[in-house]
């Protein structure tokens, strides 16, 4: 049998006080600020409050505290600047080895040691029957306070979706709160879309797939619910304050006038609309944006709390990746394409190259292009409408301003890196990915490179016919040039195009998960109009959304699958899609059909493409093959 532990009986060694209880308040109250606003520095200044209370010495400043683990520069600065005041109020002889008269030591709620802590005296109600946790509930005309009434409104129209994405949720939320949602304050970093994180820990809003959409909880239901009933108490409250001010006002006054009484109509307080008549007015409020997506003429005289730029107030900007203007030398090259060394000059051996890469920089600087070098996570250009934004004072660096993007963006190809990337796959790849980026206008832009095309993998034929197929088949624009400076004129004459175009538009933020594909005849044909507007994606969205490594789902990665199959391209990948999203229905399909000619002819009728052509039975067959076929493919 085992041995029996014996157990050591007697009283427990009381631990000392920490010989620092003022730094030890102050760090208290920095790290429950730090867990109030959801901020990761609450863990840092956890480990600087152990730290402190293991240390058995007195400290006379700040800057001893910096021997100690997890004290860094800045938390020793910020109990300078306390221990400053603290003598400034208190006197210079005050002491700081002990807490000022009323405050008491206290084991700390947040650690799991038994070492004092120093807090308040505890009040009546927490001596009698404990304290009681205070139920969160957001200050009026907060951020939190418009997303959970505007989530509880959603909720509410019948035949909803029941959730709402990031962009619609702050356009429909910013009229409920005082602060935007995209600009934060001067001197803060903070927006009203920051409480968001707090109703998430609070578990009254879930946060859920990629695109994100957001929705109610059952506790959050339950408060927007009350915050809605309080919400509208205070309008019946305020329109009956004003109708007793106007019977007072007009009491023995006869009104003769037409003109008087219209006024009276006009200054009357609107009732506020019901769950269902909010839904129906939801189509105006976001300006340039009807209820069923399609762009309209925005009025100029109020800005929309949606995101939009008016005419004159943004700039058109050309924006290229950086990877086009940065780079290793890898070889030199010849006016005719040549590497020295190398009789076939790979991609990475021209394009490589920094002296090719600063021309393309240089160039655009000669002509006289507004630029700005970024990371693209799809194609090589594109341009922006950049908001114009008045330096604020006191501030090294002006606000951000909000870009749209336009809807043209370029892929750039040199013949030697269209056959590489023929070779590897990349081509079909990003043929597809500019077709899903959300831009209608994609642009290839192929180069020539001289005599250096007979030496390439394939055949130069190839690489035309691949062109070609490029520009009928996947429907891109496709302009051809000879060398880096025939490039850069084509830009520079698409940023002044893009520039006279866009001069007197309005253009209007939208989101690409809420609309799709749009229909744009009615936009590019809007020169009938003095005030068109265009309904863009912000930069950030779209550059966020073209993530080649995110977070897929299982369609993409389904999709992604069958693309790798020969001859299955994007066109015939989505119209399998759109019969069978994803391999659990596919093989569900298999198995209702009776037999394997059936099961091999099972996609052959399914259309895809503009011209609606059958997938045909030979990649039905390959396809039943790849997901069905037991052992090794032969």
């Amino acid at each position: 049998m085992p041995a029996i532990e014996q157990v050591r009986l007697g009283r427990k060694r009381t631990l000392p006080p920490c010989p620092n209880p003022l730094f030890l308040q102050w760090l208290t109250e920095l790290r429950d600020q730090a867990v109030e606003r959801g901020q990761k520095t609450q863990y840092v200044y956890q480990k600087a409050i152990s730290s402190l209370k293991k240390y058995p010495l007195p400290l006379r400043n700040a800057r001893e505290a910096k021997i100690l683990q997890n004290f860094g520069d800045g938390i020793c600065k910020i109990l300078d600047e306390k221990l400053q005041r603290h003598c400034r109020e208190n006197g210079p002889d005050a002491p700081i080895h002990s807490l000022p008269s009323g405050v008491t030591v206290a084991p700390s709620c947040h650690s799991n040691n038994n070492l004092a802590q120093p807090t308040k005296e505890p009040s009546r109600k927490e001596r009698e029957g404990g304290r009681r946790k205070r139920e969160y509930v957001p200050q009026k005309r907060s951020g939190g306070y418009a997303v959970l009434l505007t989530l509880y409104r959603e909720s509410q129209v019948p035949d909803g979706k029941g959730f709402m994405f990031k962009l619609e949720l702050q356009a429909e939320a910013q009229h409920l709160c005082d602060k935007s949602f995209s600009v934060p304050d001067l001197g803060s970093k903070y927006t009203a879309w920051s409480s968001v994180s707090t109703l998430i820990q609070k578990d009254l809003v879930v946060k859920t797939h990629n695109p994100a959409r957001y929705s109610l909880t059952e506790l959050g239901l339950a408060l927007a619910e009350r915050l809605e009933d309080g919400e509208r108490e205070r309008e019946e409250d305020r329109r009956s304050e004003v109708g007793k001010e106007e019977e007072g006002s007009g009491r023995g006054v006869v009104d003769l006038t037409a003109e008087e009484e219209e006024k009276e109509k006009r200054t009357e307080p609107t009732a506020r609309p019901t769950p269902a008549a909010y839904v129906a007015q939801r189509g105006s409020e976001v300006p340039g944006v009807s209820s069923s997506g399609k762009p309209q003429a925005v009025e100029t005289k109020t800005r929309p709390a949606g995101g939009c730029l008016y005419p004159g107030s943004y700039d058109i900007v050309l924006c290229v990746d950086f990877i086009e203007t940065t780079g290793t030398c890898v070889s030199m090259i010849d006016r005719n394409g040549f590497s020295h060394g190398s009789l076939c000059p790979s991609a990475a051996d021209i394009w490589g190259s920094t002296a090719c890469k600063q021309e393309l920089v240089k160039e655009l600087q000669r002509n006289g292009v507004t630029f700005d070098v970024r990371k693209l996570n799809v194609g090589d250009f594109l341009w922006v409408a950049k908001e114009r934004v008045a330096p604020v004072s006191g501030q090294l660096r002006a606000p951000q301003g909000r870009e749209l993007v336009l809807d043209y963006i370029i892929e750039r190809k040199r013949m030697d890196d269209l056959c590489g990337s023929i070779i590897d796959g990349r081509f079909r790849e990003q043929k597809f990915r500019l077709k899903r980026c959300g831009l209608q206008k994609p642009i290839y832009l192929v180069e020539e490179c001289g005599s250096a095309a007979a030496h390439l993998s394939l055949p130069e034929t190839t690489l035309h016919q691949a062109i070609v197929n490029t520009q009928v088949v996947d429907g891109f624009f496709v302009k051809r040039v000879q060398d880096v400076k025939e490039s850069v004129a084509y830009l520079t004459v698409m940023t002044r195009y893009l520039t006279k175009l866009y001069q007197n538009r309005t253009l209007v933020c939208r989101s690409r998960e809420l609309e799709g594909d749009r229909q744009n005849e009615e936009e590019w044909g809007g020169g009938e109009r003095e005030n068109p507007s265009c309904s863009l994606i912000s930069f950030p969205e779209f550059n966020q959304g073209a993530v080649k490594n995110k977070c897929q789902t299982v369609r993409e990665v389904f999709a992604r699958q069958l693309m790798q199959i020969s001859g299955l391209s994007g066109d015939k990948a989505v119209a399998i899609l759109e019969n069978y999203s994803t391999l659990h229905s596919l093989l569900k399909a298999y198995e209702q059909c009776p037999s394997d000619t059936e099961r091999e002819k099972l996609l052959s009728s399914i259309r895809y493409g503009k011209l609606k052509r059958n997938l045909g039975p030979a990649l039905s067959r390959t396809v039943y093959q790849l997901y069905c076929t037991k052992g090794a493919l032969s």
